[in-house]
């Protein structure tokens, strides 16, 4: 029998992944999309399936084509389906019949219509387009021209995103289409951005969110209100005190529940579900004394087309259905009015799509483990069990390869602080053999590791390499004091959990080799792989990813540098040696680890210059380094990038370990 081998950087092209799973109105049936990657293209491509619960068939393919198609939503009825296709070279809304035939287009807007969602009586579908401020969507846009190059005029902070590149004067607006007429009615205006989350029951109200704030270069606000949509009016659930979002109201009517929270720890704050009673105006946090943050923070580098779900209320409006992240798994959780939480499903995977059928007391949840790479299965809400398993689509692909299962692991970090962590062997793994190791270290800081598919690692397990990836002090799912402890602490006792963490499972696995050890890390780990080749020699490579190395330039050039810095750090350019005295590239001198350095050309949250002067100084003291960059890519290369390139990226970790350790 042959052994079946691992994932290479190549399989990339071959892996499929699902997510936003929807059952029908009436429980019996569910849509999802499916994305793939077009080798010959080199493009993502995204397609609508739709099965019967009671089928024993495997899911069948609803749209057909080039491009992408998503964000299915079903009419109250369950009889048509609108979703998001971007088939005419841009992104309007089609309606598909459950009875059969083509899609029909909806939406025909120069300014594209994403995001719908269904009127209770199912004649109209609210959607969001992005408009100037001056235009609106009768109107027609500016055609561009090729080759024009136009000066552009900078008078706010916030005039580049790392998802949207240069500010265009666009403000995001809320617009309503009759379904059987086509009649459009522009709900919102101005220089504003509008978030679309749900419709009243009795088709009055839009729960939308928004900053109205007038300075925006200092606000870092979100406010919830409910939208008049006959008279359009504005009225304010939340009073500008924090950061709010996913508003859905219960099917009585009676309340609006939200994620949100105050910003008490800037962006290290836990989010909290907050209940907002129509009848008496108040809102409260009712989650305030879990120490848990809801939705998914997990850290994932394959998954594509994730929108975490809302809030889901019971058919009663007695109660809700949310995701929360936990000790690295992100699972289904249940919460009464009063705010008491109970899980519905607590296994160690990565529950990242949910929808349910509260009369039937089931859901279907897109569900990823470290060693099953992306799924829908069917869950029990009475009795809190996986059902049965709805998908499998890699499963031909996978029939041939080989995966690792991660071993969890427990430590004490600085200070004593228990942190987990997992720790996978090298395929074909023999006892009383050594074997290298890289340490992998995530972003945010404000993230988590934990129980999903990394293809990254499964390809390092295939080179024959155990892989270490750590949950130090900064990341999510553990407590709010955990998380919020790195700010102000960069390179400190986040510094000490990932060194203990090495020093635990060198004295408690004898398999790995201390001699031959390895470091890597993307965004906040190219910062903190930067920080360790210039405070240590224990690693024989190191591979820095989008990283940040001089938090003075940082500050200027970012996308959210000055007040990043400012909320992490601590300090702004009016102290300036707090920091350097947090930036890797001041201990520069120290490094005498070969240091492999990757950056997007494009990357707008940790832009290249922070790699330029990191790869200047290292050559000026004559170190062993090399510098990749990769052109047209933003800081999310890794996850979404060109295929090709994400391939690319891949190969040079994999050469340039093999190389030095």
């Amino acid at each position: 029998m042959t052994a079946r081998r691992g994932i290479k950087t190549e399989d990339l092209y071959q892996l499929k992944s699902v997510a936003n799973p929807q059952l029908s109105p009436d429980g019996n049936a569910y849509v999802f999309a499916e994305t793939t990657i077009n080798r010959e293209t080199d493009e993502y491509e995204s397609h609508l399936f739709f099965n019967s619960l009671n089928s024993n068939k495997k899911p069948f393919q609803w749209t057909f084509g080039k491009g992408k198609n998503h964000s299915p939503r079903w009419s109250p009825d369950g009889k048509t389906l609108a979703f998001v296709s971007n088939r005419s070279g841009k992104s309007q809304i089609y309606l598909l019949s459950l009875s059969g035939g083509e899609a029909m287009q909806l939406t025909f807007l120069d300014s594209g219509a994403v995001n719908p969602v269904w009127s209770p009586d199912g004649r109209k579908i609210a959607f969001n387009t992005s408009l100037k401020e001056e235009k609106t969507i009768f109107d027609k846009q500016e055609e561009k021209k090729e080759a024009q190059v136009k000066p552009l005029e900078v008078t706010q902070m916030k005039y580049k995103s790392d998802s949207d590149g240069f500010w265009q004067g666009q403000y995001r607006q809320i617009a309503i289409i009759d379904v059987l007429s086509g009649e459009l009615n522009q709900l919102t205006e101005g220089a504003h951005n509008f978030s679309l989350f749900s419709w009243s029951p009795d088709g009055r109200y839009l729960a939308v969110g928004a900053d109205i704030s007038k300075e925006v270069d200092f606000s870092f606000l979100e406010d919830i209100f409910y939208l008049d949509v006959e008279s359009k009016e504005l009225t304010a659930v939340t009073k500008g005190t924090g950061y709010f979002s996913n508003a859905e109201w219960s099917p009585d009517g009676s309340y609006l529940a939200m994620f949100g929270h105050e910003q008490q720890f800037e962006n290290a704050t836990q989010t909290k579900i907050w209940l907002f009673h129509m009848h008496t105006k108040q809102l409260s946090c009712i989650t305030a004394n879990w120490d848990v943050p809801v939705g998914n923070l997990m850290v994932g580098d394959f998954l594509q087309g994730v929108t975490s779900p809302n809030i889901i209320w019971t058919k009663n409006s007695d109660g809700f259905y949310f995701i929360a992240t936990e000790r690295g798994s992100t699972n289904i959780y249940y919460s009464d009015l009063s705010g008491t939480v109970k899980a519905v499903l607590s296994d160690g995977h990565h529950v990242y799509g949910l929808s349910i059928d509260p009369k039937k007391q089931v859901a279907i949840a897109a569900i990823s483990k470290p060693t099953e790479i992306s799924d829908l299965y069917l869950v029990s809400l009475s009795d809190s069990r996986i059902i049965e398993k709805l998908t499998d689509i890699n499963k031909e692909f996978l029939s041939d390869i080989a995966l690792s299962q991660p071993e969890v692991i427990e430590f004490k970090g600085a200070d004593g602080w228990k942190v987990q962590g997992w720790l996978m062997k090298p395929l074909g793994f023999k006892e009383g053999e050594k074997y290298p190791l890289i340490l992998e270290i995530h972003g945010g800081p404000h993230m988590m590791y934990g129980n999903t598919y990394m293809n990254e690692f499964q390809i390092l397990a295939e080179q024959g390499y155990a892989v270490l990836y750590i949950n130090p002090r900064g990341s999510h799912g553990y407590s709010q004091e955990f998380v919020n402890a790195v700010r102000g602490d960069y390179g400190g006792n986040d510094y000490q959990d990932l060194m203990l963490g090495m020093d635990y499972v060198l004295a408690n696995y004898d398999f790995i080799d201390e001699n031959r050890l390895g470091v890597t890390g993307g965004s906040y780990g190219g910062f903190m792989t930067n920080w360790i080749v210039g405070h240590t020699s224990r690693f024989k490579a190191a591979v820095t990813q989008r990283s940040i190395s001089n938090w003075i330039s940082f500050y200027g050039v970012s996308d959210i540098g000055y007040y990043f810095t400012e909320w992490q750090i601590k300090a702004d350019l009016a102290d300036v040696e707090t920091l350097w005295k947090h930036s890797p590239l001041a201990y520069v001198h120290h490094v005498k680890t070969p240091l492999l350095i990757l950056h997007s050309e494009k990357d707008y949250r940790c832009p290249i210059e922070q790699a330029e002067q990191l790869f200047i100084a290292l050559k000026r003291l004559g170190k062993e380094t090399k510098f990749v960059r990769f052109p047209e890519e933003n800081h999310e290369l890794s996850r979404s990038g060109k295929p090709e390139l994400r391939i690319n990226r891949l190969d040079y970790i994999v050469n340039w370990f093999n190389k030095y350790i």
